[in-house]
């Protein structure tokens, strides 16, 4: 009874003194400004003092970095020991002083919530064993957003999440000197390379790469564009509806007489701003953006619903038709059930209008949804984090963005028993396919745009390697080879097999490539650049997501192999990976508790 009444009388007090200085009311609160704004900490001194000198309408700074109330902030600022000074009975002061420690920890709690970015939990592929599950089947996938938020978190002094990283979009971020396709008739070509694996002893790496044809600018033919912008309350701060405005902006100046732009916008009602203004008119899209102001909910289904029949209204035979979404990805009104939008626009693409998604902004971003909505729409989905992003997304890769050169490309993977005793194929998780689903042209697959690359890793373990992970089976069937088909391809480590759909096409087309011994090198140094520079994004990818699979690589040796990687590297992105790195570094050696409380996301399951 004695510790109920004592907790009663702690919250008791802690409600009591909450409602004492947030109304103003406190004795000293009049009698010493100095002292309690030389006892306040800096840092929430200065978060308070920026709150403040914000305008009434619009927040200037990103959600994202989530700074306390100014009545949190107040409260937060003034020291537990001060105002405990007030009371002369030593008990008293003692059941004060608790109290006050319980207000702030409920205030840190508090403002630990304000962060509703969501992200999709990763589950890790296995390993597995070659003599049960031989085949490997997956969708490629061309989306690069999961390596900018990455890089946005980092370069604000946190670390992702535990198993929300895409690793193949860390990896198909970067581009890679893959020899383009010399048949015309053949919309990509593929290449492999085979060397030992930087992430546990006594392992290979194998590469998968394929490169698809490119197109000038002036080449695409027409486009007609649908730019579906959110203009919702959430988009006012300047990493979002500002940024976005200049990213189209780029994007509007690489278009030309033959090309339609409309814009349609959407917050808690939607509307068309311009409606299939010629692509050069640069003057009437500049005007158009430059009206826009953030306000009212998220109704992004409305928005969608519009945009594709503005879509269908200027929809360009065998030219380029997609609607362009950018938003935080924060639905809150209209058609909020994730599933139905996905099926929504998958229905759509169907009908040749695709879909690709640009992400802003964090704080209540969902990208999931946008993952998933460019997946299921023939789309691409990227994160806007900078301007140079921009610039690289719609003005750099503008081929790539706009053009899909194959449809449904699918990946299939084939390993010899007699050599390979195990392997892991590292990400593409969430773009697992049954190995019927390669023979099915029903089954949906990802895209590829023109000039895209696409980068496949697999870790193996042959079966004299000393370090494999499982045990064989006891009562296992015979792998001996007793025929002349057997010990001709018994060199063979994999039979490597991708399908895809020409444009216009209804039915796949396949192309085979045997991966054998031959192609082994036994020396990592001996591999490409591109080899041993991808090498060591997967392995970022898999520190960041604490995979249990990776033994033998920590960030130093990542680093090190990075910058004998670089390349040619025209815009610096591989430098800029090697200093992300390094940060990354710095901020796994911090102590959990160390780490900003008030950047926790939320993770989404995925199924």
């Amino acid at each position: 009874m004695k510790d109920y009444q004592q907790a009663f009388n702690y919250r008791l007090l802690a409600l009591t003194l909450c409602g004492i200085m947030v109304g103003g009311c406190a004795q000293e609160s009049n009698d010493e400004p100095e002292q309690v704004k030389n006892h306040a900490q800096p840092m929430k001194t200065e978060r308070l003092a920026e709150q403040k000198s914000t305008s009434k309408g619009q927040s200037q700074r990103a959600v994202s970095d989530n700074q306390l109330s100014p009545q949190t902030a107040e409260i937060a600022a003034i020291p537990v020991n001060r105002t405990v000074k007030q009371y002369q009975n030593p008990s008293q002061a003692k059941l004060m002083q608790s109290a006050m420690a319980y207000a702030q920890v409920s205030a840190d709690v508090n403002s630990a919530q304000v962060n509703q970015d969501k992200f999709a939990t990763v589950v890790q592929n296995g390993n597995m064993v070659a003599a049960e599950t031989p085949v490997s089947t997956f969708s490629i996938d061309v989306d690069t957003g999961s390596y900018s938020t990455t890089r946005r978190l980092i370069n604000q002094g946190q670390l992702p999440a535990k198993n929300s990283v895409r690793v193949e979009e860390l990896i198909n971020y970067f581009s890679y000197d893959y020899p383009a396709p010399s048949d015309v008739d053949v919309p990509f070509n593929v290449t492999t390379e085979l060397a030992p694996s930087p992430y546990n002893q006594d392992t290979q790496l194998l590469r998968i790469g394929i490169k698809g044809f490119d197109i000038a600018k002036d080449q695409l033919g027409a486009s007609n564009l649908v730019l579906l912008l959110d203009v919702s309350g959430s988009m006012s701060s300047n990493d979002k509806l500002p940024l976005l405005k200049q990213a189209l902006l780029m994007l509007s100046q690489q278009l030309s007489a033959q090309d339609k732009v409309s814009i349609v916008v959407y917050a808690g009602a939607s509307g068309v701003v311009l409606d299939g203004v010629e692509g050069n008119d640069f003057a009437a899209i500049s005007h158009a953006l430059e009206q826009l102001n953030a306000q009212g909910g998220t109704n992004g289904s409305q928005g969608i619903q519009l945009a594709y029949q503005i879509a269908q209204k200027h929809f360009i035979e065998h030219g380029i038709n997609r609607v362009i979404l950018a938003t935080d990805g924060d639905f809150n009104l209209g058609m909020t059930d994730h599933q139905q939008l996905v099926d929504y626009v998958a229905t759509h693409s169907q009908k040749g209008i695709g879909l690709s998604t640009l992400g802003f902004g964090l704080g209540n971003y969902n990208d999931h949804l946008l993952e998933q909505l460019s997946n299921k729409a023939n789309g691409q989905y990227a994160y806007i984090d900078t301007l140079n992003e921009a610039r690289k997304v719609l003005v750099d890769q503008l081929s790539a963005t706009l053009l899909t050169i194959a449809h449904d490309v699918k990946v299939q993977i084939e390993f010899n028993p007699a050599v390979v005793s195990e392997y892991r194929l590292i990400g593409y998780e969430n773009r697992m396919l049954n190995r019927s689903d390669f023979n099915n042209d029903a089954v949906d697959a990802g895209e590829i745009g023109a000039g895209h690359n696409v980068t496949a890793l697999y870790e193996l373990r042959y079966n004299d390697s000393q370090n494999k992970l499982i045990e064989p089976l006891r009562y296992r069937a015979s792998t001996t080879l007793h025929d002349d088909k057997a010990r001709s391809i018994s060199d063979e480590v994999a039979f490597l097999k991708l399908r895809y759909k020409a444009i216009g096409g209804q039915a796949s087309q396949l192309l085979t490539y045997p991966i054998t011994k031959q192609q082994q090198l036994s020396h990592l140094h001996q591999a490409s650049d591109d080899f041993r520079f991808a090498a060591a994004v997967a392995g970022f990818g898999q520190l960041l997501n604490h995979n249990h699979y990776v033994h033998d690589t920590d960030y130093a040796k990542l680093i090190t192999l990075a910058e004998s990687a670089m390349g040619q590297d025209r815009f610096g992105y591989r430098h800029e990976f090697v200093q992300l790195l390094k940060t990354a570094k710095v901020l796994s050696m911090q102590p959990m508790q160390a780490r900003p409380s008030s950047q926790i996301a939320q993770q989404v399951n995925p199924h």
